[in-house]
């Protein structure tokens, strides 16, 4: 198997872990879990923001708050979203200034994972936004 393979691997390894376990999630009978991700899915949606400025923004906060999960799901929508490596390392340097020097280590996993997407097939498909 290839570096490339294995990176690809990766990348598809954590989608498909995200969308089992959102949807083991959201079969059980918790209307508050239900509201809650579909809140979550009607914020990204076009608006008065374009869903790749939305993206971004929850990129920036997802570096800010230092969730890996949410960092990678971010950055593969971005991507998905169109945005290009030169836009996300701008949004990068947001995160850094307004979270500092303690989210460089989160930015060295989002630009791992981004490497990792673009070795492979592309952003790894969503159906739903819910992280």
């Amino acid at each position: 198997m290839s570096a490339a393979d294995s990176e690809a691997d990766r990348v598809a390894e954590f989608t498909a872990f995200r969308k089992r376990m959102n949807e083991r999630i959201l079969a059980e009978d918790n209307q508050v879990v239900r509201r809650f991700f579909a809140l979550d899915t009607q914020t990204y949606r076009e608006g008065a923001l374009d869903h790749k400025t939305k993206e971004l923004l929850g990129l920036v906060a997802s570096m800010v708050l230092r969730c890996d999960d949410c960092i990678s799901y971010h950055v593969a929508q971005c991507r998905q979203a169109g945005a290009s490596r030169q836009e996300l390392f701008e949004t990068f340097s947001v995160a850094l200034v307004v979270g500092g020097s303690i989210v460089i280590p989160h930015l060295r996993r989002a630009v791992d994972f981004l490497d990792r997407i673009e070795q492979g097939e592309g952003a790894p498909e969503a159906p739903s936004h819910e992280h």
